[in-house]
Order: structure tokens, then sequence, then C-alpha cells
């Protein structure tokens, strides 16, 4: 997959825009990681579910040419043929600080525009202000955190045979833990994150589960990559009758990136943890 991503500017030296310049987004096909893991090029997902953004760093001149400072959220549906590329979508964004737009709603209005044409689908953006930015509180993981389990564990290397279940008792749980890492396809740097886990079906062995989430740790691929391969590992190996995966990593470069997938319940209110 490296070689049919290096066209992109990951990884390679940085030239910051002093204009505003649309065609600094680089999308990533979806289905590049998608055939991998079973699903195939035409098929419909098995899921559904958005990849939520926030941006941290989003600036640009009124028209008197006084600087205005948004913290934005942008939903990417996961149906969209394209994902956007993290370092090109801050550079994007970078190349709104010396440009001059007459109202907020403009600014709201391009980037829509331009992300969905990245995306190949309709993207939501919303832009608050840092008061209205401040008063969003930080939040936890729903359900039971399986991080503090006295196991051992040597596998840092993506293993999928390390999930099972504990028992065909049918049950509802929700999950989460805080230690899940992977690392950047292109750039290998470490993408930190924590990962939910809502499903209702045979009872996971929480022992395993953990042992699966933390063999990513020397795994490389894109956010959104990680969550379809877990969600798509626990489905048809575990075979829940509804499984939902979301995991929110740490932000880079001012954005953070969110992806939820379900295939039973819808997108939920973004809550920001600690770490973000």
């Amino acid at each position: 997959m490296k070689q049919e991503l290096a066209h992109l500017n990951l990884g390679q030296p940085t030239q910051y825009p002093t204009h505003y310049d649309a065609a600094l987004l680089q999308a990533v096909p979806r289905q590049l990681n998608r055939t991998p893991i079973g699903l195939d090029e035409g098929a419909s997902v098995p899921f559904h579910g958005d990849d939520i953004w926030h941006g941290y760093e989003l600036s640009w001149l009124n028209h008197l040419g006084v600087p205005q400072v948004a913290v934005a959220e942008f939903r990417v549906p996961c149906t969209s043929v394209n994902l956007i590329e993290s370092k090109s979508f801050k550079l994007y964004l970078n190349s709104f600080n010396e440009s001059r737009w007459d109202s907020w709603a403009d600014v709201q209005e391009q980037l829509a525009i331009d992300l969905s044409n990245c995306a190949g689908a309709p993207v939501a953006v919303r832009l608050d202000t840092v008061q209205q930015a401040q008063r969003m509180a930080f939040g936890d993981l729903p359900g039971h955190c399986i991080d503090e389990q006295s196991i051992e564990i040597d596998c840092y290397d993506y293993n999928p045979e390390l999930l099972q279940l504990s028992s065909n008792d049918i049950v509802s749980e929700t999950l989460h833990s805080h230690l899940l890492k992977s690392n950047c396809l292109i750039t290998n740097q470490p993408d930190w994150g924590s990962v939910l886990i809502r499903y209702h079906g045979p009872a996971i062995d929480h022992a395993a589960l953990l042992r699966y989430i933390i063999s990513f740790r020397h795994h490389n691929e894109f956010h959104e990559q990680c969550v379809e391969r877990l969600y798509m590992d626990i489905k048809s190996r575990l075979k829940p009758t509804q499984l939902t995966v979301y995991a929110r990593y740490t932000r880079r470069g001012g954005l953070d990136i969110n992806p939820f997938r379900s295939d039973f319940e819808p997108t939920p209110q973004s809550v920001r943890l600690s770490r973000q």
C-alpha cells in the first residue's frame, strides 16, 4: 500500500501555504484498506458511522484583516469514497491563515465544499468560538475499562487470532481501553488512542480482547483503517449480533481523528477525553 500512496505529502519536507488553496487536500481511497479486511470493492459495508475530526488550529482574517480563531468539528461519513489524508488536511487548514473572508459562514461553507469534494460525500462542518469550545467539558468513555487486568502480554505485532470468547452466554457489554497504539502507515509515527467496544452476543474474553488491542502496537495503518480492522476482526471471529467500535485518538498537528463504526447505533455527540 505504501507504493500506492507515495504521491502524498506525508513524510515529505513541508512548505506551508501563504494563501487559501483547496488543492492541498489529498484523498486516500478507502478501498485500499477494505479489500485486505474482506470488504470487496462495490459491496456495501456492514457498518455505518463517521470519522469525527476536530481542528484546534484554524484561523483566518476577517474583511478588516483581524485574525479570527475557531475550533472546528468535521464529520466525514464512512460511506465516502475517500478518507482525507491528515497532513494534507493540516496544510489545507493552514492555507486559511492569511486569507480574508467576509464571514464565519463563508468559511464554514467553503470548508464543507472542499472537504466534501475530497471525500466524495457530504462532510458536515461546525465552527465554534473559543468561548463555545471551552464550555465543552471533558468526558470519559462509558462502560468497563479492561486495562487493569493482571495478565502477562508479550505480543506487540498485530494478531487477530488472539481474540476469543469466554463463553457462549449471550451478553450485552460496553468495554473500553486506553492502551491502543498503532503507527502511521507512511511515517511510522506513533498514533495513541482509546477505543470503545460495545456489543451484544457471545461473551468476549476480556484478557484476550486486551491482548488483541495491544497487538496493534507495532501495526502500521491509518486511524480509520485500524478501527475498521478492529470491527471486522471482532465481527467475523466472535460473531456478535450487534457491534460498535469507536476510537478517540490524540491530536497531531492540531487535528484529532475519532472514527466510529457500528451496525446498530448512530454516531454519538463528541466528548473529548483528557488526552485530547
